[in-house]
């Protein structure tokens, strides 16, 4: 029964109990971490210039659930990133990449 039940999956998202830090819109960069664990951050897209393209609501925090530290459930955004901001001048003209990116791993850009 164990593995029909995990194959079924289980909802992420949680209840809201805090106001959103960022709004469609915004421009944020994401931060430049040395995690010594698995995050759903991929590297390529560290310390980089994106804006928010939607909010997703609260949902579980994978990179404290998965060591054990609990949901910790945080906002979790949509971000815009043009290409050449990812992987500079070599990127294909016009080309976006959208990643979900928890609030932890965003800062606002004035």
């Amino acid at each position: 029964m164990v593995s029909g039940v995990l194959a079924k999956g289980a909802p992420a998202d949680r209840a809201i109990t805090t106001a959103a830090k960022f709004s469609v819109g915004d421009h944020v960069r994401t931060l430049q971490t040395q995690a010594n664990h698995h995050t759903r951050l991929p590297a390529y897209a560290r310390d980089k210039l994106g804006c928010i393209a939607a909010v997703r609501a609260v949902h579980v925090y994978p990179d404290s659930n998965a060591q054990g530290l609990g949901e910790q459930p945080q906002w979790l955004y949509s971000v815009a990133f043009e290409g050449a901001a990812l992987w500079g001048q070599e990127a294909e003209h016009g080309l976006t990449v959208y990643l979900d990116a928890w609030e932890p791993y965003l800062e606002q850009v004035k």
